[in-house]
C-alpha cells in the first residue's frame, strides 16, 4: 500500500486492560489522538500513584501530531493529558464538560497554554486530511460523545465510553439518527466500548439508581453518607435532588468532589438549590436526618474520605452506629479487596452499609450484549476492533460481531502498539510501534522500572541489612566495623546473636579479599553481599536487601 492510500489505526492504551485508553488514527502526514487516559496501579506497583500510556510512538512523530480528541471526562480518558501535553504542544477538542475538568487539572500542572477547543454534538471539524464529527452518545458522565473520523478512504467511528440509556438523567440520548446515517453512507472500521461484552442483556437506566436513592432516603433515620466516582455528575445530582426532596443539607467532601461540582454547577450541569450545600466542619450544627454526605472514596482508596471515615482518621467525620453508607459504584478490576476493607470497617464502626450492584445503587455507563448488538446492527462496519477492556472483554465482544455476519477476518484483536493498516480493499496487523506502561511516582514520570520495583518488593518482604565498614584506601585494611543496622528484617534487640554471626561472616569476606589483594570497591562490597546473603538465607530463610557501605580514610 501506498502510504496515501492507507490508514494506521494504532491503540496505544486500552486493550487488554481497564483504563489507559489512548488511539492514534494516522493518513499520511496526519496524525489525531482519540483520549489520553491513566490507569491505577495494581497492587504489585508499590508506591505508584498512576499509570499512563507510552507516547514514544507520538514524540517520535510530534510533527504530524495535529489534535487530541477528547471523548469524555473520565480520568480513564484524560487523566494522562497533563503528561502527554508536556511533550506535545497539541490542540485538544471536547465538550464543554470535558474541557472544564480538563482544564483544572491542567491548571494543577501548571499547564496554562494549551488551546482548548469546545465543541457540541453533530459540530465538524477539519483537521489536516481528516474531517471529524462529534456524536452524542450516553455515559455515566454529562456530554459524553462518540466521534467518526471521516477519512479519504472511509468513515472510523470511535463510540468512546456508551451505552443506549433510554431514560438518562438529563434527557440527552444516543443520537441513533447520526449513527444509522453513518451506517448508510458506509462506515470502514467500528472500535467499540467492550467493558460490559460479558454481560448479557442491556445496561439498567441511570434512573434506576435514583428511585433507589428516594427509596433510602425515605427510610434512612440517621446521616446518610453516599460515595461515587467524583466525575459521575448524573448520580451526585440525583444525590442531591433527592437529598432536597427529603429536606436534607448535603456536604460534598473530597477534594476532586468538591472541585467537579463546582465546575459542573458553574457549567450548568449541575442545579443545586440555594442552601442546599454546606461546609463539612458544620456538619455537626445539624440532626443527623437533616444531613447527606457525598464523599469520595467509592473504590476503598486508602487516603481517601470514605477510607479516613471508616478508620476514624477524619478531621471532620466519624462513623457512628445509625449512619448508612451507600456505596454507589462497583470496585474496578484489582480494587476489590480494598473496598472490601472498607466496607469491613464501616460495619465494624456501626454503620449500615449497602453496596451490593443488586441493591440498586449503581448501574453501568456501558452497553452490555444486546446493546452492543443493536450497535453493530446500526453501523454495519466493514471491519471491527473492540477497544476498552480486558482481554475476555475484547474477545467476547469479537464473537459477538462475528454472530452478526461480520467475518473473523475482518474483526481485530491487536495489542498495544500494533498497527493496523486499512486501503481501499484490505486490512491488516501489519507491524508494532513502541506501546506500553509508564509510571508515575510523585513528580517522576518513568523514572520507576521493573529493576526499582523489584527492589521495593524485596523491601517490603524481608527489609533491609546495611553493613558499614571504615576502611584505609591505600592499605586496604579495616580500621573500623563492621557495623550493622536491620530495618524490617529482624528486631536487633532480639537478634543479637545473629547480627553478631553477620558480622563475624562479613569480616571474613574483607579477609578473603585482603588475601586475594581485591582492592575495587564494587569487588568487595560483591564479596560482603554474597558471603552475608548465604548466611542469612541459611539461618533465617529471609532474603533481605543486603547494602554494604564502605567508607574511607
Amino acid at each position: 500500500m501506498s502510504e496515501e492510500s492507507r490508514i494506521q489505526i494504532i491503540p496505544l492504551g486500552g486493550m487488554g486492560e481497564i483504563g489507559k485508553n489512548m488511539m492514534a488514527i494516522r493518513y499520511a502526514d496526519t496524525i489525531i489522538v482519540i483520549d489520553a487516559g491513566l490507569m491505577f496501579p495494581e497492587d504489585e506497583l508499590l508506591g505508584i500513584d498512576v499509570v499512563i500510556p507510552d507516547i514514544t510512538y507520538l514524540v517520535e512523530n510530534k510533527d504530524k501530531v495535529k489534535a487530541i480528541l477528547l471523548t469524555h471526562g473520565h480520568e480513564d480518558h484524560v487523566g494522562a493529558l497533563p503528561y502527554v501535553l508536556r511533550e506535545l504542544n497539541t490542540p485538544v477538542y471536547g465538550s464543554k464538560l470535558t474541557l472544564g475538568l480538563v482544564r483544572e487539572k491542567l491548571k494543577d500542572h501548571n499547564l496554562n497554554n494549551v488551546k482548548l477547543n469546545t465543541v457540541r454534538p453533530r459540530d465538524i471539524v477539519r483537521i489536516g486530511e481528516f474531517e471529524i464529527e462529534f456524536i452524542r452518545v450516553s455515559h455515566s458522565i454529562p456530554d459524553a460523545m462518540a466521534i467518526a473520523v471521516h477519512t479519504p478512504i472511509g468513515i472510523i467511528l470511535h463510540t468512546g465510553d456508551i451505552k443506549l440509556d433510554q431514560t438518562p438523567v438529563d434527557g440527552q440520548i444516543v443520537d441513533f439518527r447520526k449513527f444509522a446515517e453513518l451506517g448508510e453512507k458506509g462506515v470502514l472500521l467500528m472500535a467499540s466500548d467492550s467493558t460490559n461484552a460479558d454481560r448479557p442483556g442491556f445496561t439498567a437506566s441511570e434512573k434506576i439508581v435514583g428511585k433507589t436513592f428516594d427509596e433510602l432516603f425515605g427510610k434512612c433515620e440517621g446521616r446518610i453518607i453516599v460515595t461515587t466516582f467524583a466525575s459521575n455528575v448524573h448520580r451526585i445530582q440525583q444525590v442531591v435532588t433527592t437529598a432536597e426532596k427529603y429536606k436534607r443539607k448535603v456536604a460534598i467532601v473530597g477534594r476532586s468532589m468538591i472541585n467537579n461540582v463546582r465546575i459542573s454547577v458553574e457549567l450548568g450541569y449541575m442545579h443545586i438549590e440555594d442552601n442546599t450545600l454546606i461546609e463539612m466542619e458544620d456538619i455537626n450544627k445539624y440532626p443527623h436526618n437533616e444531613i447527606v454526605i457525598v464523599t469520595t472514596g467509592s473504590q476503598g482508596e486508602p487516603m481517601s474520605a470514605l477510607t479516613r471515615m471508616a478508620t476514624a482518621d477524619h478531621r471532620w467525620i466519624g462513623i457512628e452506629p445509625g449512619d448508612t453508607v451507600i456505596i454507589s459504584a462497583t470496585p474496578i478490576p484489582g480494587n476489590e479487596k480494598l473496598v472490601s476493607k472498607t466496607v469491613d470497617l464501616l460495619f465494624k464502626q456501626g454503620a449500615e452499609v449497602i453496596y451490593e450492584r443488586d441493591m440498586g445503587v449503581h448501574v453501568s455507563g456501558h452497553a452490555a450484549q444486546e446493546e452492543l448488538k443493536i450497535l453493530i446492527n446500526l453501523i454495519r462496519p466493514r471491519y471491527f476492533l473492540p477497544v476498552h477492556g480486558e482481554y475476555r472483554h475484547l474477545k467476547k465482544h469479537a464473537k459477538i460481531a462475528e454472530s452478526l455476519g461480520i467475518p473473523r477476518s475482518r474483526i481485530f484483536v491487536p495489542d498495544n502498539g500494533q498497527v493496523i493498516e486499512i486501503s481501499r480493499k484490505k486490512a491488516l496487523i501489519t507491524n508494532k510501534v513502541t506501546a506500553g506502561n509508564v509510571l508515575v511516582d510523585g513528580l517522576g514520570v518513568g523514572d520507576v522500572g521493573n529493576i526499582v520495583l523489584r527492589d521495593r518488593k524485596q523491601l517490603s518482604q524481608d527489609g533491609i541489612m546495611i553493613v558499614v565498614v571504615t576502611m584505609d584506601k591505600n592499605l586496604g585494611r579495616v580500621i573500623a566495623g563492621p557495623d550493622i543496622v536491620s530495618r524490617g528484617f529482624v528486631y536487633v534487640r532480639e537478634s543479637e546473636e545473629l547480627i553478631e554471626d553477620a558480622k563475624t561472616k562479613v569480616k571474613e569476606a574483607l579477609d578473603i579479599c585482603e588475601k586475594r589483594n581485591i582492592t575495587e570497591w564494587a569487588a568487595i562490597k560483591s564479596q560482603v553481599r554474597d558471603r552475608l546473603s548465604k548466611h542469612l538465607y541459611d539461618k533465617t530463610g529471609r532474603r533481605p536487601m543486603i547494602l554494604p557501605i564502605i567508607m574511607e580514610v
